[in-house]
């Protein structure tokens, strides 16, 4: 019998694991960019993959807890954060680390890094609303 192991990513805190945005090899007039180039730029975008529970706060609830509670509380609350899966975030590169994860490369960013946020849901939201459906 053979045990299959899932290998599952697990961020923590505020750090969003995000599939950086693969730009061109090559100027608008179609001169080739040597590598390194385009590590120079202090700005990347790219799709987030998925992010963090959030910034870890203390649960004011935990110290009331009573032993014979039937729904536990933990010590231990989240602030959830805004970049969400399937997002395009735009961040500085400078904070970014790069990581490669099962041959695709990938970067894990902290969400205080993050400049912008580009949600598809939010676009097709609003276009509904402004079509009067």
């Amino acid at each position: 019998m053979e045990i299959q192991t899932r290998k599952k990513i697990i961020l923590v805190g505020d750090k969003v694991l995000v599939a950086p945005d693969k730009g061109s090899d090559r100027t608008e007039h179609g001169l080739y960019l040597p590598p390194g180039v385009k590590e120079k730029d202090k700005v990347q975008g790219g799709i987030v993959v998925q992010a963090g529970p959030g910034y870890a706060v203390p649960n004011p609830h935990f110290i009331d807890q009573e032993s014979w509670s039937p729904t536990p509380k933990e010590p231990v609350k989240y602030l959830p954060l805004q970049a969400e899966e399937g997002d395009f975030a735009l961040f500085l590169r400078d904070t970014a680390i790069e990581i490669e994860y099962e041959g695709s490369k990938y970067l894990i960013v902290p969400h205080q890094s993050i400049l912008m946020l580009i949600r598809r849901d939010a676009v097709t939201k609003q276009f509904r609303t402004t079509a009067g459906e």
